[in-house]
């Protein structure tokens, strides 16, 4: 199969045939592995981040501090 490298913005972008997208489940929006192996271009898609993956990614180093938005000023419930 070929396909054509195009200029999209200040990129570059390739189109993925519809027969691909429907075999590999792909979607608008998912994250993508991208690698150079040897004169190969490698695109892999990345399975969704889960929750408990995520948070086990935080650590004493990376975690922000609190945040005081002050008192309710509508009908928020806190």
């Amino acid at each position: 199969m070929e396909a054509v490298i195009e200029k999209w913005g200040n990129g570059l972008g390739i189109k993925i045939p519809n027969f691909l997208i429907r075999e590999l489940k792909l979607k608008d929006g998912i994250s993508v592995k991208i690698r150079d192996v040897g004169q190969e271009i490698r695109i892999q898609p990345q399975p969704k981040k889960q929750l408990i993956a995520m948070l086990d990614g935080i650590t004493e180093a990376n975690i922000h501090e609190f945040v005081d938005t002050g008192t309710p000023v509508g009908n928020e419930i806190w």
